[in-house]
């Protein structure tokens, strides 16, 4: 497939059913089906088909179970690529997956690596190993998910064109997701795009949005740094991405090292 030198996303900022998949899975078909025609990228939040849960036993599926079967269909209807978290299930193992869900088709999964010790997501799911790219019309896309905003060692590279971090980050540290979302941009001169939920979720944690999309130098093209539902809209550009990097190029200047498993 050709290189498209820009592409639009859609970020969808949102409330969720705690552990309730069905009633998530209908509110983001209705909301996706009135959506422009000409989208690429759509971002739900993490764990969007149940909020952020430890009841692992109960919510989770199988790569080919209903969530990702419904959202493939969105996808073929839609004509865009769809991605997100949910809980997964496989071998006996649960884990908080991204999917990328692109032509009525699962391409890609990430399983988060940086698991959330404070709420015991250690000690329900197993951490992830592989560290994945998703090439998109010629764009090369890292996914991450929540906490592993929190480790930039594990997101630095000097080839990848937009990261991708989809979340249930809390209002009381949302400082540090908005500051932090900034700082990967800027170190690894590539576009962001932040995701995250608002509300309250089934632990009465609160969420307060602030998701975000950046350019690679560090400042944000959109927004909603407020608990507003709603789409955020934006349109990424690789040329302008690749001439700043070239005027600019301290990714040549980048420490070399290999993380361990």
């Amino acid at each position: 497939m050709s290189t498209v030198q820009q592409i639009k996303v859609a970020l969808l900022q949102t409330e969720l059913h705690w552990e309730r998949p069905e009633e998530n899975l209908r509110m983001v078909e209705q909301k996706v089906e009135a959506l422009p025609e000409d989208l690429d990228i759509v971002v739900l939040p993490e764990m969007f088909s149940s909020g952020f849960t430890m009841n692992a036993t109960q919510i989770a599926e199988k790569n080919n179970g209903p969530t990702i079967n419904r959202l493939k269909d969105i996808s073929l209807e839609k004509e865009l690529a769809i991605c997100g978290s949910f809980v997964a299930k496989e071998a006996g193992k649960f884990f908080n997956r991204f999917f990328w869900i692109h032509n009525g088709e699962l391409e890609a999964c990430y399983d988060k690596r940086h698991l959330f010790r404070m709420a015991e997501e250690n000690d329900i799911y197993s951490a992830g190993r592989e560290d994945i790219r998703i090439t998109f019309k010629g764009w090369n896309i890292m996914p991450r998910v929540c906490y592993d905003l929190r480790f930039p060692v594990w997101s630095r590279s000097k080839d990848v064109d937009l990261q991708i971090y989809v979340a249930n980050w809390p209002a009381p540290r949302v400082a540090a997701w908005d500051k932090l979302l900034l700082a990967r941009a800027i170190e690894n001169q590539c576009y962001i795009i932040g995701v995250n939920r608002v509300g309250e979720d089934g632990n009465e944690v609160p969420y307060c949005g602030h998701s975000i999309v950046i350019d690679p130098k560090g400042e944000p093209l959109t927004e909603k740094r407020n608990e507003q539902v709603g789409w955020i809209f934006s349109t990424l550009d690789l040329a302008s991405l690749n001439e700043f990097r070239k005027k600019f190029p301290v990714g040549l200047d980048a420490d070399q090292f290999k993380i361990l498993p």
